[in-house]
């Protein structure tokens, strides 16, 4: 098979694509055909060397990616037989394989594909939509509800905004350039502006004061001077909900926090919610999983996918640290 393979912690370059042995699977286990993998903005930490929500990779060289999706072509040893040949979705959890042609995952992981969504998609929301779901759980959006959605262009944006338009609430949606606000004005952004530009608070001001309202909450992956010029939009009762600070770049980012005292005087919350946290409230990583692909299959979220051939593997993680993508980004053999 060809999978591609980090031999050295680095730059996007490290990541090389070469034939590899066909993996095997063992007691338990499938192995899957893959037609898509995600990249995640965590990879290119881990490509690094760096450690977040998973650690770096103890060996290399190491194939890296947790979310495929594809076709059954394999089993292991007292595997149910009935896998064979389906087409299903895994996120892989701790072990790393999926940029590649060939991968293996135990079949407890496996979810089938549901009818109406292809690969690329169905990894989009077994990673990106359990995130998204696990994230909305912390608020109630309703018709008085009006979100703020830094980074609206991005794969977990793109499905807040959608899943906020059909709980009826208000949506400004924030994105760097012309393309990326385009892209959130399609994807039911009631505004959508270009926080690149000087002048976008006060387009937002603007907006809201036209509404008689102010923001109620603000789903915060970007951290720095655009969150907090964000959070300055909140009314009393607002709630800023943190799952990332990728705006100011992944690796020295600034994560926006707030004292007590400040929360008390602008009379709003402020929690991050990734972690056990979010795991905890679902019930289980799972539970989000499969409520994820029941949104999607039902149509009411639909994720935006970016794809890049495997073997521009090292292309993708580029893109995604110069914040030149849109959406999910998928890898396709």
């Amino acid at each position: 098979m060809h999978a591609v393979r980090l031999h050295t912690f680095g730059p996007a370059e490290n990541l090389t694509y070469e034939t590899a042995d066909d993996p095997v699977p063992g007691p338990g286990q499938v192995r899957i055909a893959v037609a898509a993998a995600g990249v995640h903005l965590l990879d290119t930490a881990l490509r690094e060397g760096m450690t977040g929500p998973f650690p770096a990779p103890a060996e290399l060289p190491t194939v890296p990616g947790r979310e495929v999706a594809g076709t059954v072509d394999a089993l292991g040893e007292g595997t149910d037989p009935g896998w064979l040949g389906r087409h299903v979705v895994a996120h892989l959890g701790m072990a790393p394989g999926g940029y590649a042609e060939l991968t293996v995952t135990d079949a407890d992981k496996l979810h089938p594909i549901p009818p109406g969504l292809d690969e690329a998609e169905a990894v989009a929301m077994i990673g990106t939509g359990r995130t998204a779901l696990g994230i909305l759980q912390f608020t109630e959006l309703g018709p008085d509800s009006v979100a703020v959605v830094p980074a609206a262009a991005g794969g977990i944006g793109t499905l807040l905004v959608q899943y906020a338009k059909h709980a009826g609430a208000t949506v400004i949606g924030l994105a760097g350039g012309p393309a990326k606000v385009a892209a959130v004005k399609d994807n039911g952004a009631d505004l959508a502006v270009d926080y690149t530009l000087p002048d976008w608070p006060a387009r937002v001001h603007t907006y809201l004061d036209g509404l008689g309202r102010r923001a109620t909450v603000v789903y915060d992956s970007v951290g720095g001077v655009t969150a907090r010029t964000a959070v300055d939009l909140l009314g009393k009762g607002g709630q800023h909900i943190v799952f990332g600070w990728s705006g100011e770049g992944l690796h020295d980012g600034s994560p926006l926090t707030f004292t007590d005292e400040e929360l008390a005087e602008r009379g709003i919350t402020s929690r991050g919610v990734l972690g056990p946290a979010m795991m905890q409230k679902a019930g289980g990583l799972r539970v989000l999983e499969e409520r994820s692909l029941a949104e999607a299959a039902a149509g009411r979220l639909r994720p935006a996918v970016q794809r890049f051939p495997l073997a521009e593997a090292a292309a993708a993680h580029r893109a995604l640290e110069t914040r030149g993508t849109m959406g999910k980004v998928v890898l396709v053999p």
